[in-house]
């Protein structure tokens, strides 16, 4: 099980966003590079990262803060935003990612995807991301008629690395994320998945640790560790011990 700190990346800065509405950002560091160390220096063993301004425009905008994180950081990283072609993921992961995360290429064009899953095993997760159970897409900006499991199925055995699951209504606010639809994908399907919207206190660390939750791969916090809601010791000490 493993706590997935998240570094959300827009106009080259270190911010949160509410509900995914890029008019709500609040920045929380300037220099993405040294809070990815100061993650590390917390004891976190990975590293989510996502291009916002890639989400919209469709392809990597924060690229030179990325790099920087790369640089500075030993922890793997994973990176979603605005990657959308098998040239942007090689591109990457010969810069030093470990793992990309394809979302709206998920929905227009699968066959990528699992194409993708071919040429880089274990490197291509997919991001999920919902509003209303149907699946969204070009950062969160259009719906699809797509339903969450109903796409996570098209991905079974072509060997994708994780899905992250993010429910958008509760992404920002800090209410919890939502276990029962987190819960049920992870039983649908085979592939790993990551929690991810809303993680809100030390209680969802908790639940994630509970014995209908160990299909999940883990889960991602922002808002909360960034508001000090979250003790990254107290959470990586409880994963530990849950490791046995």
């Amino acid at each position: 099980m493993i706590l997935f700190p998240a570094i959300d990346l827009k106009d080259g800065q270190c911010v949160r966003l509410k509900l995914g509405d890029m008019e709500q950002a609040t920045v929380y560091n300037p220099d993405p590079a040294a809070q990815a160390r100061d993650f590390e220096t917390q004891g976190f063993e990975w590293l989510h990262v996502v291009d916002l301004n890639g989400a919209f425009a469709g392809e990597s905008v924060n690229g030179a803060a990325v790099d920087a994180i790369l640089k500075t950081t030993k922890n793997p990283v994973q990176l979603g935003g605005g990657i959308r072609t098998l040239e942007h993921i090689e591109s990457w992961l010969s810069r030093g990612l470990s793992r990309v995360i394809l979302g709206t290429i998920a929905v227009r064009d699968p066959a990528l995807v699992i194409e993708a899953c071919k040429r880089f095993p274990g490197k291509v997760a997919v991001g999920i991301d919902a509003k209303g159970g149907k699946v969204a897409v070009e950062g969160w900006a259009e719906a699809s008629e797509l339903g969450v499991i109903e796409l996570a199925k098209r991905f079974e055995g072509a060997g994708v690395a994780a899905i992250i699951y993010t429910d958008i209504d509760r992404d920002g606010i800090l209410t919890g994320i939502n276990w029962a639809s987190t819960l049920e994908l992870a039983e649908a399907v085979a592939i790993p998945v990551i929690a991810s919207g809303g993680l809100a206190s030390i209680d969802d660390v908790h639940r994630m640790l509970q014995p209908d939750a160990t299909k999940l791969e883990g889960a991602i916090s922002g808002r909360a560790l960034y508001d000090g809601r979250i003790n990254p010791a107290e959470a990586l000490a409880l994963i530990k011990a849950a490791r046995g």
